[in-house]
């Protein structure tokens, strides 16, 4: 007889399916490669379409299982009929990385964000997740339950005199986030999330071309020394959304090499 645990192990979420946003690029597109590597079936979801299908061929190049839907996350019927999609292909859904989000098109202070930046932010970093997370979590309901991971941010736990209409989105992500959790706890849903602090990503990127030596700035503040890489903070998603971290539920975990502490 074998010893289960002398048995090669399965991956962390062999045999789930998991949705994924933002998947494009950045976060979300280390996710999908990590995510199937790890055994799961992956659906991945963004606007720029070109970008998403080279993430997609590299997951099937490497044997993985994957698939990609265009959506937007400014629009609501978008954001729906894309995990319409995820049922259609595989009649269920038992994780789902809420990953996708923009940053302030003109950083800089309170009193100087524009109207424009404002609404923006409200669309795509909160309001997005809210439908989101509902249909994903009204799809997990009727097929057995799953979990679901929000992406937020270390700015969202402290004042953020630089980008003030993105990190109070991403703080009222992490009470949605926490509400979610205890309303659906009695059905088998779970949801937490992540603040990521700071990440080597596109979006950091233009923040830097935006405010040249933010980069400096942000790494000097990190105990650890240096960005984070994508697939770091992938790698907790991970965990958050296997069966490892099943009493699990209502969590913000920080992934930011100790800048929060």
């Amino acid at each position: 007889m074998t010893n289960r645990f002398d048995a090669t192990p399965a991956g962390l979420l062999a045999g789930k399916v998991v949705f994924i946003t933002g998947a494009s690029r950045g976060i979300g597109a280390a996710a999908a490669r990590l995510f199937a590597r790890e055994g799961a079936a992956v659906v991945l979801a963004a606007r720029g379409t070109d970008a998403l299908n080279r993430v997609v061929a590299e997951v099937r190049a490497e044997g993985g299982v994957a698939d990609a839907v265009t959506m937007d996350l400014a629009d609501s019927a978008s954001i729906r009929a894309a995990v319409d999609r995820v049922e259609q292909l595989h009649g269920r859904l038992d994780g789902a990385f809420n990953n996708g989000a923009t940053g302030q098109s003109q950083p800089g202070p309170l009193d100087a964000t524009s109207d424009e930046d404002i609404d923006e932010q409200f669309a795509v970093n909160f309001r997005a997740h809210w439908t989101a997370m509902t249909a994903e979590a009204a799809l997990m309901r009727r097929t057995g339950g799953g979990a679901i991971v929000n992406t937020s941010s270390i700015g969202s736990r402290r004042a953020n005199t630089a980008l003030p209409a993105y990190g109070a989105m991403k703080r009222a992500l992490n009470s949605i986030t926490e509400t979610a959790a205890v309303t659906w706890a009695p059905h088998g849903v779970r949801v937490n999330g992540i603040t990521a602090g700071g990440t080597a990503t596109e979006m950091m990127d233009a923040w830097e071309a935006a405010t040249p030596g933010i980069v400096k700035q942000l790494t000097a503040a990190i105990p650890m020394g240096r960005m984070a890489e994508p697939r770091e903070v992938a790698e907790a998603a991970a965990w958050l959304l296997s069966d490892r971290s099943s009493m699990v539920t209502g969590a913000i975990v920080p992934v930011d090499g100790g800048a929060g502490a």
